[in-house]
């Protein structure tokens, strides 16, 4: 099932541990982040990063690169290629150097401090992009040379990047008037401040709101390992004795999937969907209704309708039509084959004597219980064979078959947690292709969800290819105890769909940074991702990695089968609630005119007119959207569907010629892997696979057609 990781442009915070033993002798607050890195591979310096050393080098980093930038626009010499698109792709490098720690490690552990520094810089940062891309005299320079591009002799890639640059300009106001370039200032910095709010607000209800029990009899049903997990809970809260489920959602989720206690189930539940919509201090009503208007206010600004074709105009999608089209065919598959399980479920509820309709909390309960009955299949059953270590070495392994690469694990290299771990990642003829770090266990500060970015982008730099940084934060179930962190079969999905983010960062090939890695539009970098779901469960990859955490027994055939034979079970209910969220962000995205906006009634109308029945509510809904709000993904959460649509097609490839099929895999790596945004994304994907990709295996995927 295609996921919902927050990739790379979630906003969230974090403080660095006090690992300075080692701190540098010598240097102004900020002087760490001035040069590169005097470190292994050019790895961050985390034992010798404060807090301090932030400000002051995102000042510097700002004063640099407005420098670099006059320099230029007021270049005395005809705009070429080299002094002017190449120029600026070289610009800003302390201040992305300072940015990448920043920010990346935000998402790991917040407080006070990082999370007022983050507030103070937002207007700072907002005006200086806006100084860039609003530079009359540079945006005249890339003008010049987009208009004529006849004797210039670009590569494909040369050309991308001129285009990306003349877009970017344009799409950020250059060709706008002096008064409306200074409103749109005022809504770029006032919507920087808001989703970071938002952000920020959504991390202190998930964080502040715990479910204490301190009867033994309230536990009734949970595996012993969730119980144990919730006594561990407990203790580090000050409660012990007892037993603590927060909303993150290791904690949540085996509650709803186990717990007896209906009541408990529904408190637990309505806590995490009511996440922002408290009518508190920290309520995202009011946030998400000036972000929306501001939206729109931007969009027809910039000339056009809405939101939505701002933002769609430069994705695959290219327009809300193409969107509604994807989204409205899978819904008229996805609604009926989930009201079926709504039967099935109540039929179960029946059964066993309950006096009571299905309700959304009840969903998860019922389902286990189904899933048990058709497929004799318990997930506490299959957990023993995914210990996270096993699983990694299990991307590990399939990366190696399809792509040579090794990882070597990395020891006494500076990290940011004692959690944390670092691996040279090597190509098959034994090169030094990447550095990976892995973070996969939930803390308190730690934002919810899982993503991939980098502390460095490749990039070829003076005849050198530079190479990446690359990390995964996740948020799976912890160790226990004497038990190690025993993976869902869910969490053994992300892991891989992370991981296949972390191959397109690592196995970058162009040569200018702004077209490097990830750097491709929503509805395509998904794909990376969600093709290796494809391998996670496949029985011959199961067989190199799913072993018993005690015993070492490979998984058995039999349990092959059954998570095999229930991979659509479920699927109406699971492609039902993504596609509802997909259709709210586009509900709020259309908008074509600014207005008082109910949060709530929007939302209840927009599900309304959807027909989506009582017991089922949207993936995310809008107060704790974080995708759309906070995240780089406004119009843009369908984007996981639209992906899926290439990534099932891609996988057959894999499927017809063998899934290790060398040949294959080196299309693959070629065409998609390597090439970052250095061409259009249909031509990549066609150089692959040699034609357009067929739907139908989206739907297959699924199990809705055979």
């Amino acid at each position: 099932m295609k996921k919902k990781c927050i990739y790379l442009l979630l906003i969230v915070s974090m403080t660095l541990l006090a690992c300075n033993d080692q701190r540098r002798s010598s240097g102004e607050p900020g002087s760490i982040f001035m040069t590169e890195y005097d470190t292994p591979f050019g790895m961050p310096p985390f034992d010798q990063i404060e807090f301090e050393d932030f400000k002051p080098a995102f000042l510097e980093g700002i004063t640099q690169e407005d420098k670099e930038i006059e320099a230029i626009a007021n270049n005395p010499e005809a705009p070429t290629f080299e002094n002017t698109i190449v120029a600026m792709d070289k610009t800003g490098e302390v201040l992305r150097r300072v940015s990448r720690v920043f920010y990346g490690l935000r998402g790991a552990e917040t407080n006070d401090s990082i999370q007022a520094l983050a507030k103070e810089l937002s207007p700072l940062l907002s005006e200086h992009s806006d100084n860039i891309n609003l530079n009359e005299q540079l945006f005249n320079r890339v003008k010049t040379l987009h208009d004529d591009t006849t004797d210039m002799n670009l590569t494909t890639e040369q050309y991308r990047l001129l285009d990306t640059y003349y877009k970017g300009f344009v799409r950020a106001g250059s060709l706008l008037n002096d008064e409306q370039k200074e409103r749109l200032r005022e809504l770029n910095k006032e919507l920087s401040a808001l989703t970071l709010q938002f952000g920020s607000n959504l991390l202190d209800e998930t964080n502040d709101f715990k479910l204490v029990i301190d009867n033994e009899a309230d536990l009734a049903g949970l595996p012993e390992g969730v119980i144990t997990a919730a006594a561990e809970a407990a203790k580090s809260q000050g409660e012990e004795g007892k037993w603590v489920f927060g909303l993150q959602k290791p904690s949540w989720l085996p509650f709803l999937q186990y717990s007896e206690k209906r009541e408990l189930r529904e408190k637990l539940y309505k806590a995490m969907y009511n996440r922002g919509d408290n009518d508190n201090e920290k309520d995202n009503k009011e946030i998400i209704k000036s972000i929306v208007n501001l939206r729109v206010e931007k969009a027809q600004l910039l000339g056009y309708d809405s939101h939505a074709h701002f933002i769609l105009e430069e994705n695959m999608a290219k327009n809300p039509e193409n969107v509604y089209k994807l989204l409205n065919e899978v819904w008229d598959y996805a609604l009926p084959q989930a009201k079926k399980e709504a039967a099935e479920l109540q039929a179960l509820i029946d059964a066993e004597g309950g006096n009571f309709k299905l309700a959304s909390w009840d969903w998860w309960y019922y389902t286990e219980k189904l899933r048990q009955q058709k497929y004799a299949l318990n997930e506490e059953e299959v957990k023993p064979y995914f210990k996270m270590e096993n699983v990694r070495e299990g991307v590990f392994e399939v990366a190696n078959r399809l792509y040579g690469l090794s990882f070597k694990k990395l020891e006494n290299v500076p990290i940011y947690h004692p959690e944390v771990e670092a691996y040279e990642v090597l190509d098959a003829d034994g090169s030094h292709l990447s550095v990976f770090y892995t973070d996969y266990f939930p803390r308190q500060g730690k934002n919810a969800g899982a993503w991939m970015s980098s502390f460095r982008s490749q990039q070829v730099k003076d005849e050198v290819n530079i190479r990446p940084l690359i990390y995964n934060v996740g948020n799976f179930t912890r160790p226990t105890g004497n038990t190690p962190a025993l993976l869902t079969l869910d969490e053994v999905e992300t892991l891989f769909h992370e991981f296949g983010h972390a191959l397109h960062g690592m196995l970058s090939n162009v040569n200018y940074l702004s077209l490097s890695g990830t750097s491709v539009s929503r509805d395509f970098v998904e794909l990376p991702s969600q093709i290796m779901e494809h391998w996670a469960f496949h029985p011959e990859v199961l067989k190199l990695y799913a072993k018993h955490y005690e015993t070492g027994e490979v998984i058995p055939d039999e349990l092959i089968e059954k998570i095999n034979a229930a991979s659509t079970f479920n699927m109406g209910f699971v492609t039902t609630e993504f596609v509802a969220a997909a259709l709210l962000d586009m509900e709020y995205h259309t908008l074509t005119e600014t207005g008082t906006i109910d949060v709530n009634a929007f939302e209840e109308q927009a599900m309304k007119k959807i027909e989506l029945i009582d017991e089922i509510i949207p993936r995310y809904r809008s107060t704790y959207f974080s995708h759309i709000f906070s995240g780089g993904y406004s119009a843009g959460y369908y984007a996981y569907l639209w992906a899926e649509v290439l990534d099932a097609d891609a996988f057959q490839a894999f499927e017809e010629n063998g899934i290790f099929n060398q040949e294959t895999a080196g299309l693959f790596r070629e065409h998609i892997l390597s090439k970052g945004n250095s061409d259009d994304p249909m031509e990549l994907y066609k150089r692959f696979r040699g034609a357009e990709p067929n739907p139908i295996y989206l739907l297959k995927n699924r199990g809705f057609v055979k």
